[in-house]
């Protein structure tokens, strides 16, 4: 064995407790850490229980959003009931062998072991044919419970608890998070698929149970120098676009449209002179509409503001007003900064509020989200957003619609169009409806 530093030898006092704890005729449950035991995880009960608020919080949010349907649901809702079951399943049965911990020249381990790593980590595990096969081990920041290679590499089914209360669970390839798998965290639970130890994202499959929309501006009506109409009664969305892959489509692609987005207004002197007449033809045929505002980093935000209230009809029922934001990096320099664009953003958002009495959404893009968002924690937690990331992967924040392509075909519609999702099912939908829209 190697050297062991401070920290790995309270590791090993609790390694060797664990296979003191595991007998035959023992319960496989795994024991309290001794409170020396890396002094570093120990955290006030104050703390401790805002940090399993949290996380309760995130794993009921999403399992609001989803059902038996969606991939890895099942995983996630049993964590939610039963906590972390792979420490007990993980942990090694029978009695110990001290001759397991040291690899001997020509004797094959067999059975239960201690051991550490080519990194000094302490592992309890099972030995078969001399290849370590499963097991727990533990590092300065949490505790791994899985399935190793013969590199002693995570490898195959496992978890990592950390020592800030965060969970993994799922696929590991070579140490590192690949494939299926869900974490949740303090500030959220990812739910999908991850390479290299990084996540990509939630892999949505495409039903006709799913709520499907479209956004539109001038540019579903002007195309080169001829102007073409939306026939609004016979909207039915046809293609997805072509980052939509057709393994997630389940059933054939012929969707309702349910809601629409019309463009209203853009900074305080541009108006979409369609709107008026798209918004009464989309009423007509029965689909629940609302508008968007352009934000422009070239104006207050409450100019903005009254220049869309001024020209936008929010009528009983209508979808909650939206705020589009997508500024270049430069543009929000030249406005004087990340916090005056926001002060800017909650001007509007306050004004529009107060006036049409619904709380607004914002509509940006997964750059924005993750370059600026974190630095307006007030509106993260506060608001409903409207996220535009292109392709097969959901965004992975808190949101109402999803834009999943901007190349979408619709009868009834010449050319692309911006296809978006309710993040939910029909129950989610009709309670959006009952407490977001305009009263």
């Amino acid at each position: 064995m190697r050297g062991l530093t401070h920290t790995s030898l309270w590791a090993l006092l609790l390694a060797m407790l664990l296979l003191c704890a595991c007998h035959d005729d023992a319960p496989r449950q795994l024991p309290a850490p001794p409170d020396a035991f890396l002094p570093s995880l120990a955290v006030p009960d104050s703390e401790l229980l805002d940090r399993q608020a949290k996380i309760q919080a995130e794993l009921r949010y999403y399992l609001e959003r989803h059902d038996v349907r969606d991939e890895g649901y099942d995983m996630v809702a049993r964590y939610s009931v039963e906590g972390d079951s792979t420490l007990a399943a993980y942990l090694p049965e029978g009695p110990a062998k001290p001759l397991n911990s040291i690899h001997w020249r020509g004797i094959s381990r067999e059975g239960k072991g201690i051991v550490t790593d080519d990194y000094g980590r302490i592992i309890v595990g099972t030995f078969h044919a001399d290849t370590l096969v499963s097991g727990l081990r533990l590092d300065h920041d949490g505790i791994y419970a899985g399935m190793f290679n013969r590199d002693m590499e995570a490898s195959g089914h496992g978890s990592y608890r950390g020592r800030d209360g965060s969970y993994y669970e799922g696929h590991w390839q070579n140490d590192r998070r690949e494939g299926f798998g869900f974490c949740v965290s303090l500030d959220n639970l990812r739910a999908g698929w991850w390479h290299e130890g990084l996540f990509r994202g939630e892999r949505m499959r495409y039903t006709s149970e799913r709520i499907y929309g479209i956004d539109i501006s001038r540019y579903q009506h002007e195309q080169g120098r001829r102007v073409y109409p939306i026939r609004w009664r016979q909207l039915c969305i046809t293609n997805l676009g072509r980052r939509i892959s057709d393994q997630r489509v389940i059933d054939t692609v012929d969707y309702p449209v349910r809601f629409a987005y019309i463009k209203s207004t853009q900074g305080i002197t541009i108006k979409n002179k369609y709107y008026a007449a798209d918004r009464q033809g989309c009423l007509r045929a029965g689909i629940r509409v609302g508008a968007y505002h352009f934000f422009s980093t070239k104006c207050s935000g409450d100019e903005q503001a009254i220049f869309f209230l001024t020209n936008t009809h929010l009528g009983r029922g209508d979808l909650p007003p939206v705020l589009d934001i997508e500024p270049t990096d430069q543009q929000i320099a030249d406005m004087g900064g990340v916090d005056e664009m926001f002060r800017q953003i909650r001007r509007w958002l306050t004004t529009v509020e107060s006036i049409s009495g619904a709380r607004p959404l914002l509509y940006v893009n997964q750059r924005f989200v993750n370059k600026y968002l974190n630095q307006a924690p007030d509106l993260k937690a506060g608001y409903h957003f409207w996220i535009a990331r292109y392709g097969e992967y959901k965004p992975d924040v808190h949101l109402a619609l999803w834009q999943l392509s901007s190349d979408g075909r619709v009868a009834g519609i010449r050319g692309h169009v911006d296809l978006n999702v309710f993040n939910g099912y029909e129950t989610h939908w009709q309670e959006f409806l009952e407490k977001q829209t305009i009263k």
